[in-house]
């Protein structure tokens, strides 16, 4: 009668160990749960990884006049050395192509993030909508990105995006710096 306690608490320390080997295990294998947000009024875009942020890029975003789309988009495809179609002319892979050397096509028919010809427009509202990326940071970005994978694209500064990239600088303060005092 002893030995048959004695190896049924055995046989449940095993079923146990292998119980918690398991979940592990499982844990392990899955995947990281990534997405992209960007901040259109700070001019920013951050990587996420299981929550936690990644990277933080300036970015340029649409102008006035032609404003990027504020919502929940996903990623719906991957392009290295992509080709810019316009009504009229079409500009292959290279350095005066407008789209640089990568674009992540976006649900949102016609948006992307992508490369650049005009590094300069970086931290400036001066795309027609699309998220425009210095050329060295969409290459970094590009692998990390798969396709489905959600961006969000915020329009106004919220208790995520505050979380994300912080609090704006006060405008006094930034003029205090920029003056020196």
């Amino acid at each position: 009668m002893r030995d048959a306690r004695w190896q049924l608490r055995a046989v449940e320390a095993v079923a146990a160990l292998l119980v918690a080997a398991g979940e592990v295990w499982a844990q392990e294998a899955q995947p990281a749960s990534r997405r992209i947000v960007v901040s259109i009024p700070d001019r920013k875009l951050a990587l996420l990884e299981d929550g936690r942020v990644v990277k933080i890029y300036p970015v340029a975003v649409g102008a006035d006049a032609t404003p990027s789309p504020a919502g929940s988009f996903t990623v719906i495809e991957r392009v290295k050395d992509p080709t810019w179609y316009h009504p009229g002319k079409v500009v292959p892979a290279g350095k005066n192509n407008p789209l640089g050397p990568r674009w992540i096509g976006l649900s949102r028919k016609g948006y992307g993030i992508h490369g650049t010809s005009r590094p300069s427009s970086i931290g400036h509202r001066a795309s027609h909508g699309c998220i425009r990326m210095r050329n060295e940071d969409v290459k970094e970005l590009f692998p990390q990105v798969a396709v489905g994978e959600a961006v969000d694209l915020y329009a106004e500064r919220n208790a995520e995006v505050i979380r994300i990239f912080g609090a704006p600088a006060e405008p006094a303060l930034v003029a205090q710096m920029a003056v020196g005092q």
